[in-house]
């Protein structure tokens, strides 16, 4: 079987599966009509199907041996987006949207499944497909540690994981990737300054939290630009200011909060990590203004960091597959980016790979960025995404697994 032709076969397939989904987006954890969905491909193509964590959904496709076991991952979930596409596929649940890619990356798989299935007496090991929920952790816990906690990793043991990511950064059908970080650490943060309440004509009978909050969010830009390195990808953005009632009424509190994203590995609680520097800086500039500061800071996603010997696999097979297709030289590319990928939690487990596969097409309006609400995507990448699931897969086992993690 001549894997291009089969998988151009399934492209009109794998484009209502995509359509159908963005149709019909769900949020973190509220996936029940996609996960049903999954399901019934799955076993539609004689696969065995469980759930986990609620809604995530886990097939096994056993080839001609046990052993190697390779994850592949999909993520299902949709973002709180309104939708302003006009297209036919449109999101019929009003303020749902698939903004980043989500039912791209459910469909690819699927087919890929489809494939790989047919395929299966030439695998010698075993495919663990997984659908992940709440990979946008719209809801607690972020999906991934959902999945780990319920045992995806196990029965039987994963040795090594592969996912892709749809980026419109990227233009349509270049793939980017890298060994090490190439997605950031994110942290979320909320800050709540607490000062004294009064009346805007007699400001020195009160302790004003509006220009303590403003000094803050001013000296706070000192880290990534004074007290970090500039070969340290640092950005730390404030995304919400809250406080006050009547313009002539000095508040008794304001609310900060806001993200930390960056490319390398820092101390937990260290004063010389981002989370470590912005705790100094609060503290300073709280007591500098007579107000009391309380900071509360959550992990929501470590940094994708890529094994070596899976980057090298997933670049192989991308010159393999955009080879195939005519691709220029430049269609495989490295690549790293600051925003977050909770596939960070099986990276942390397993040899893994995190790969993107460009869809940014201005004649197609898929330049988009992702969580805008006129996201979407050139759906003719959708046929080099199972072929990289596909390829790569096969490529792992021809390498019998161990080889590849080595390199």
């Amino acid at each position: 079987m001549d894997l291009g032709e089969r998988i151009a076969g399934l492209r009109e397939e794998l484009i209502d599966l995509r359509r159908d989904f963005h149709k019909h987006p769900e949020l973190g954890f509220q996936e029940h009509r996609t996960a049903e969905k999954v399901e019934d491909y799955l076993r539609g193509l004689g696969l065995p199907v469980k759930r986990l964590a609620g809604t995530g959904v886990v097939a096994l496709l056993e080839g001609s041996a046990g052993k190697p076991v390779l994850l592949l991952r999909a993520d299902m979930d949709g973002l709180p987006v309104r939708e302003e596409n006009e297209v036919p596929y449109r999101s019929v649940n009003e303020g749902v949207m698939h903004a980043c890619g989500h039912d791209a990356h459910t469909a690819m798989l699927l087919v890929a499944a489809k494939v790989l299935a047919e395929q299966r007496e030439q695998i010698p090991g075993t495919i663990k497909l997984v659908f992940q929920p709440n990979e946008e952790t719209t809801a607690e816990p972020p999906g991934a540690e959902a999945m780990i906690a319920a045992g995806v990793l196990g029965d039987p043991k994963v040795d090594a994981a592969m996912a892709l990511h749809i980026w419109t950064p990227l233009a349509s059908g270049q793939i980017g990737t890298d060994a090490g970080p190439v997605t950031a650490t994110l942290d979320v943060f909320k800050i709540v300054v607490r000062g004294k309440g009064g009346h805007t004509g007699f400001p020195e009978q009160a302790v004003d939290p509006i220009i303590a909050a403003s000094a803050i969010v001013q000296a706070v830009q000192t880290i990534q630009t004074r007290e970090i390195s500039l070969m340290k990808p640092t950005i730390i953005m404030f995304g919400k200011i809250e406080g006050g009632t009547k313009s002539n009424i000095v508040p008794d509190r304001v609310t900060l909060e806001g993200s930390m994203r960056y490319l390398y590995e820092g101390g937990e609680h260290s004063e010389e990590n981002p989370e470590g520097r912005l705790r100094r800086i609060v503290e300073a500039v709280g007591a500098a203004h007579r107000v009391e500061c309380e900071l509360e800071i959550h992990r929501e996603n470590r940094a994708v960091v890529n094994h070596p010997g899976m980057a090298a696999l997933a670049k192989r097979t991308a010159e393999e597959v955009l080879g195939k297709m005519g691709g220029e030289g430049d269609s495989v590319v490295s690549y790293s980016c600051t925003a977050g990928e909770d596939f960070s939690d099986f990276a942390a487990q397993v040899p893994s790979v995190l790969y993107f596969l460009g869809t940014g097409n201005d004649e197609k309006h898929s330049r988009y960025p992702h969580h805008n609400p006129r996201f979407n995507i050139d759906e003719d990448v959708l046929t080099v995404g199972v072929e990289m699931h596909v390829r790569g897969a096969l490529n792992f086992f021809a390498a019998k697994g161990g080889d590849a993690r080595a390199e």
